[in-house]
């Protein structure tokens, strides 16, 4: 076996342990906005409380990954889609950590209702929520497969998202309307309607990277069909 191709095992090989150390980041992150939903739905300031200490750990895996991927580049000079791979490594790490940070303010707002009059959520959050989460869970799945098709799906599928958005922030702007009473838990529910869009957006800026990473085409701001 020549220098040559023992290197690039070794390149195959930190490659695929750093795609593991995403995975486990990627789990922490789907985690977080899960509960962060939970917590708000029904009103658990401690789960609450334990998705925003929680964040500490995905922003550790992030300098952790975001290091590992400029050694891997300075040492392998990689190419063609190997560099394509460790580039979108670098990318989703960012995405992910964000999905943290917006985990943390949907924590937050749930926090703020619990120091409100209990009163039921807009029926379509949940749906919106859901939605959301299963976008995340394709795109990282079809990172993992490198597939490029169910990544373009993903697109598809945020602007089902951008409509409950302006949908639901609509209705809920016409609810706070009717009584100063609603105007805190209408506010409350926006800020988590936008973070639940800015989360899809994530979600799509991840399958975007997929397509690059396979095929080796930018579809920044038209990843569509």
């Amino acid at each position: 076996m020549d220098d040559k191709f023992k290197g690039y095992d070794k390149f195959r090989r930190e490659l695929e342990a750093l795609k593991e150390q995403l995975l486990k980041m990627a789990a922490l992150a789907e985690t977080a906005l899960d509960r962060s939903f939970t917590a708000l739905t029904a009103r658990d300031s401690d789960l609450a409380q334990e998705v925003i200490k929680g964040d500490k750990a995905i922003n550790d895996l992030e300098e952790e990954l975001d290091t590992a991927c400029v050694r891997i580049i300075a040492l392998y000079q990689p190419v063609a889609i190997d560099l394509r791979q460790v580039m979108a490594v670098d990318h989703l790490i960012v995405e992910l950590e964000r999905l943290g940070d917006l985990a943390v303010n949907v924590a937050e707002e749930a926090l703020n209702l619990v120091q409100l009059p209990k009163s039921e959520i807009h029926r379509d959050l949940s749906r919106m929520s859901r939605m959301v989460q299963h976008m995340l869970r394709d795109s990282l799945r079809a990172f993992l497969s490198q597939d490029a098709v169910l990544a373009r799906e993903v697109c598809k599928q945020d602007d089902e998202v951008d409509y409950l958005d302006r949908a639901l922030i609509q209705e809920l702007l016409e609810y706070m309307g009717r009584s100063q009473e609603a105007v805190a838990l209408g506010q409350s529910q926006i800020t988590v309607v936008r973070n639940l869009e800015r989360a899809g957006d994530h979600a799509t800026n991840i399958a975007e990277q997929v397509v690059y990473m396979v095929e080796g085409e930018s579809i920044r701001h038209r990843c569509q069909g």
